[in-house]
């Protein structure tokens, strides 16, 4: 029973106890009221009765009228008039008649009054004796009524006092739950602070949860802002703050192989040079050369920093990278960068060369030693020339060469005709057993059984906002393959960043959670760490929603915004899944290592899964379960699995 209750039956039962306790006191007191009445009232008419014959010298028939005219006036049980011997002279007894008060209340309250007795002389001599008892019907009826009117006025003050309890314990109840629903929220991995209560007890209370609170993100902060750092050491470059080499090449690998994100799209790879650094660096000496080198990377972040998922890197001394997903106007973009690049290289450099861009296309499914060696050659040729210039050079990719209206065409007809369906990638964990299965969207355009990864439609789907429809349809599917295989422990389905932010997208959801409720608790639902961060209010009403529903949900491609994960205290995460950037090589990377050693620490602190995207080998495989994770997918997954 909730304490709430208890509260109410408490108050409940003393109100009663109080009230019934009152009720009775007072009914005795009148009942023996009564009582002491009707016994004075008995003695003094049997008195005034023996007196008025003992002044007429009466004889039998006179104190037989005398005892008629008292007795038919109603107000007697019986009277009797006995000579000296104790001879009954005159008796009148009433019949048997109801009362002024139910038979059960004259039961329970029966009034019992003492006879009135006096004697009847004739001078100094005794004649006889007077003994009557008045009616108590009277007596009856004046204390039901009473008890009637005793019963309405404390019923009327018990539904005072109820009303009135019942204000201070909304008054109580109020910060009560807050304090409690403080309390579920840790339980939930959400760390919230609540006003606090003016209640003392529960001030205190609330003060005590607020402060273990604010402790606790501020351990939260403290360690994710060191494993920031951390994270920068291991990936980016000490002096621009671009990625470093390995960390960019681990980017631009995962773009090329994972099938199901959202940013493996291809796009446009950019390979920049400076001229003559060597020269600077003699002319004007080692800090000059940094400032030069500082500044070009400022300007690289600032072009990259205009597209979804773009990423800047240094790749050696003079060399820089430039990655943008999505984007398939590359060379238009390497012209600007340049003039960028000559404006920011003219205090700096002496002749007429400044920089040279290579730039190519890529898409998933390419070698990544291919792809850097054509674009890589298209810097050369840029070099070549001796000025400031640019080469693009053509990397044949399988992409559709289809216009906006017709890949909206083809979509709308794939959900028509359900050309759709999920594929399925084990995530296993890494002491043994399978955690769930992630099953990406596969469409087919043309019926006759070509299927296409979600990298070749999802980019295009973005920009024609049919994400949402999408989205559905895959969480549908999942729903139903719950439904179909009950020995399944859990199915993921990934969510866009636009399909939350879809105002009609989350009643839909919910509406399809709830036709099929007894599967959500199987349903892993996970959206990417970048559209989580962009639409990060709609996201925690989604997690919340999705809590109702038993869902476990999650992040995908985690650890490229690290140092916001403070934005996610309060949501209630259940797993982390962490990019497969930071995976590739891990167990030759002390820095990462450090990293995500930390990750798992302070993520299993707060009751979250920590799971491995990409594990290419079994020594990467290895070296997570050394560090802390919980499980992992990828390729080295799949084998051991298959």
């Amino acid at each position: 029973m909730s304490m709430y209750r208890q509260l109410w039956l408490a108050i409940i039962t003393s109100m009663l106890l109080a009230l019934g306790g009152g009720l009775l006191a007072s009914l005795v007191s009148a009942r023996s009221y009564l009582e002491s009445q009707l016994s004075i009232k008995n003695t003094d008419n049997a008195t005034a009765l023996a007196l008025s014959l003992s002044l007429s010298n009466p004889d039998v028939t006179m104190v037989e009228l005398a005892v008629a005219s008292l007795f038919d006036g109603g107000h007697y049980e019986w009277i009797r008039v006995t000579d000296p011997v104790g001879k009954v002279v005159v008796e009148r007894v009433a019949p048997a008649g109801a009362t002024d008060a139910p038979d059960w209340f004259a039961r329970m309250l029966p009034i019992k009054a003492e006879s009135g007795q006096a004697q009847i002389s004739n001078g100094w001599k005794q004649v006889g004796m007077v003994t009557l008892a008045s009616h108590s019907r009277f007596a009856y009826g004046a204390l039901w009524k009473s008890a009637y009117e005793m019963v309405m006025a404390l019923t009327l003050a018990g539904l005072v006092g109820g009303y009135l309890g019942s204000l201070v314990l909304r008054r109580l109840r109020r910060p009560l739950d807050a304090v409690i629903g403080q309390a579920n929220a840790i339980s939930q991995r959400r760390f919230v602070t609540i006003e606090e209560p003016e209640v003392p007890e529960l001030r205190q209370l609330a003060v005590a949860m607020n402060a273990t609170v604010s402790r606790l993100k501020s351990m939260f902060d403290e360690e994710a802002a060191r494993l920031e750092v951390m994270r920068r050491e291991a990936n980016c470059d000490a002096l621009t703050g671009l990625a470093n080499r390995s960390h960019f090449m681990a980017r631009l690998q995962q773009s090329l192989d994972v099938e199901d994100a959202e940013d493996a799209s291809g796009g446009a790879l950019l390979l920049v040079r400076l001229a003559d650094l060597t020269g600077v660096n003699h002319r004007l000496g080692r800090a000059a050369t940094d400032d030069f080198l500082v500044r070009t990377a400022e300007t690289i972040r600032r072009w990259t920093a205009g597209y979804s998922g773009g990423l800047g890197g240094r790749l050696n001394g003079a060399d820089f990278a430039v990655m943008l997903p999505g984007e398939e106007h590359g060379l238009t973009i390497s012209e600007a960068l340049l003039k960028d690049l000559i404006e920011v290289a003219a205090p700096f450099v002496q002749n007429d060369a400044s920089a040279w861009i290579g730039v190519g296309q890529f898409g998933h499914g390419m070698e990544l030693g291919t792809l850097l060696a054509r674009v890589d050659g298209a810097l050369a040729s840029a070099q070549a020339g001796g000025v400031n210039a640019v080469c693009e050079v053509q990397v044949e990719d399988d992409q559709l060469p289809l216009t906006a209206q017709q890949w909206s065409t083809m979509i709308r007809q794939a959900l028509d005709e359900r050309w759709v369906r999920l594929v399925s990638f084990p995530v296993a964990g890494l002491t043994g057993g399978l955690m769930h299965r992630e099953c990406p969207l596969r469409l087919m355009f043309d019926g006759k059984g070509d299927w296409l990864p979600a990298s070749r439609f999802l980019p295009v789907a973005e920009r024609l906002r049919l994400t949402p429809e999408l989205d559905l349809v895959a969480v549908s599917l999942g729903l139903q393959e719950l439904h179909a295989h009950p020995e399944l422990v859990g199915l993921a389905i990934n969510l866009s960043g636009s399909s939350m932010a879809d105002p009609e997208f989350l009643p839909r959801l919910l509406q399809l959670l709830g036709s099929q409720r007894n599967e959500t608790p199987r349903l892993w639902i996970e959206v990417a760490e970048t559209g989580a961060l962009k639409h990060l209010g709609v996201f925690r009403n989604l997690c919340r929603q999705l809590k109702v529903f038993g869902c476990r949900v999650g992040l995908e491609h985690f650890g490229y915004h690290f140092d916001q994960i403070g934005l996610l205290h309060d949501l209630g995460l259940d797993y982390l899944k962490v990019d497969s950037s930071f995976i590739r090589g891990v167990d030759s990377n002390a820095g990462n290592q450090a990293f995500l050693k930390g990750l798992c620490s302070i993520a299993h602190n707060i009751g979250l899964q920590v799971i491995a995207e990409g594990v290419a080998t079994l020594a990467e495989r290895e070296a997570l379960k050394v560090l802390g994770f919980d499980g992992a997918t990828g390729p080295a997954i799949r084998d051991i699995a298959d």
